[in-house]
């Protein structure tokens, strides 16, 4: 059976498998049970030698043992949301909204049923294939799923696709980022009887207020900072003695990503050297490319999953430097691209959701840029 007449005998399937999906919750780290099922739905579906890893990843091997290269096809498995209880899904105008229902669910799904056709059919491939169904993509997960791939892989691979996100976007170059929490800890006391003690909450601020004047890089990259959180003290009538904040920098270019790390650094050591206990624990670390990479087979990939997305979506995805999975190869210089499978919005809030036709769209998408490394193309 060829791809396009399995696709059509399977576009009820899609929306089908979707719904189980969004029934399975799957916090970063906590995607024991959604692991699980697609392994066993792999296997059910004709799939040979599925395993999980260490990092929860779901892993299909094609014709990968010998293969000197290897193409990777990604969309990962955990959600942004802490439930443990499965979410509600609702339809409605040609829609299905749940949470994580487009990040990224329906690029779970439609990698599925695409990695359940090669089972089945088993195509003569240029390389092998692997398909992975991965962990820990969102927040402070720290892309242990895609790191823990690139160690087993990654000297193999040619390239690497994550489905992943919404169709309109393809992601061609890596936001890098660094994450921390910071303590300070002070003597506190009474708000009445020891007024003038250092207040850690006050002291936190100041931290803030210099982290905050840091000049931004005009090297023409994109660099971020951004306090998220922000705990401490202990009534209104007592100085607090510890407070802490969640702190994050981000870019798009490494050299800038590094220039601010110094930045922070310097803050932190000017506080420490007047005194002041702060502590500072990295939570996570996501690496980052070059902006002016000039790798052809980069430029190459791209232009494939353009030329995918505008024969199936009917339009011309835009390029851009996001956060993902495909942070990690391009950090060791491996061609990757980020590409949704579906058309939708919010994206990281319960209101998340997606047009139901454009799986249509999208599991023509992945088969195209799978199918690419089929014998006889």
């Amino acid at each position: 059976m060829d791809f396009e007449r399995y696709i059509e005998q399977n576009e009820e399937e899609a929306a089908a498998l979707l719904r189980t999906l969004c029934a399975i919750p799957a916090p970063s780290g906590r995607e024991e049970r959604r692991a699980a099922f697609c392994r066993d739905w792999l296997t059910a579906h004709g799939a040979e030698g599925v395993f999980i890893d260490e990092a929860l990843n779901v892993v299909y091997p094609y014709r990968a043992a010998q293969a000197a290269d290897l193409a990777l096809f990604m969309a990962h498995t955990d959600t942004v949301f802490p439930d443990m209880e499965p979410m509600a899904l609702t339809e409605r105008d040609g829609k299905m909204f749940c949470p994580g229902v487009g990040d990224d669910t329906a690029n779970v799904a439609l990698l599925l049923l695409a990695a359940a056709y090669v089972a089945q059919e088993k195509p003569e491939t240029d390389g092998g294939l692997v398909f992975a169904l991965n962990a820990c993509e969102e927040g402070l997960g720290n892309l242990k799923g895609s790191r823990a791939l690139m160690a087993r892989y990654g000297d193999r691979l040619r390239a690497v696709v994550s489905f992943d996100g919404y169709t309109e976007e393809i992601c061609g170059v890596a936001v890098g980022s660094l994450r921390y929490r910071v303590t300070v800890r002070t003597e506190g006391g009474h708000s009445f009887a020891n007024f003038g003690n250092r207040n850690a909450i006050e002291r936190l601020s100041a931290v803030i207020r210099k982290l905050y004047a840091y000049p931004l890089p005009q090297n023409g990259s994109r660099t971020t900072f951004n306090v998220g959180r922000i705990t401490g003290g202990t009534s209104v009538n007592t100085i607090a003695q510890q407070a802490e904040m969640l702190y994050e920098f981000r870019s798009d270019d490494r050299d800038s990503l590094l220039d601010a790390r110094r930045y922070f650094e310097s803050v932190i050591g000017a506080f420490r050297a007047e005194g002041l206990d702060v502590e500072t624990e990295l939570l996570g670390e996501r690496p980052c490319g070059r902006r002016d990479n000039a790798d052809p087979r980069q430029a190459a990939l791209l232009e494939r999953c353009k030329d995918a997305v505008a024969r199936h979506a009917g339009f011309t995805p835009e390029v851009v430097a996001m956060s993902t999975d495909c942070n990690i190869p391009f950090s060791l210089g491996i061609p990757a691209a980020a590409v949704g499978l579906c058309r939708g919005g919010g994206a990281h809030t319960r209101e998340e959701w997606i047009e139901t036709e454009s799986l249509k769209a999208g599991f023509r998408i992945a088969a195209e840029l799978i199918s690419a490394h089929f014998t006889g193309k």
